[in-house]
């Protein structure tokens, strides 16, 4: 792998994630399909990256959800 190749992923404040890292929602969020909302401050822990930089794999109130990096700050 050269050193392009590496997918850098950042936080709404600019911080690096990385796999297994604990993030916080910054902004109450409306989960699509669905008429439930993700709360502001709710802790999501372990999180997976992606292929795509701007969002990550993290399990909120026991399922699975793709989420937005932009919405999240690293704990």
């Amino acid at each position: 792998m050269d050193e392009e190749d590496v997918l850098i992923v950042r936080d709404s404040n600019g911080a690096i994630l990385k796999d297994g890292d604990s993030v916080t929602v910054i902004k109450d969020l409306k989960v699509r399909g669905s008429s439930s909302v993700i709360k502001r401050g709710t802790m999501v822990r372990g999180i997976r990256l992606t292929d795509d930089a701007a969002e990550i794999e993290g399990k909120v109130e026991k399922s699975m959800m793709v989420l937005r990096t932009e919405f999240l700050k690293k704990a």
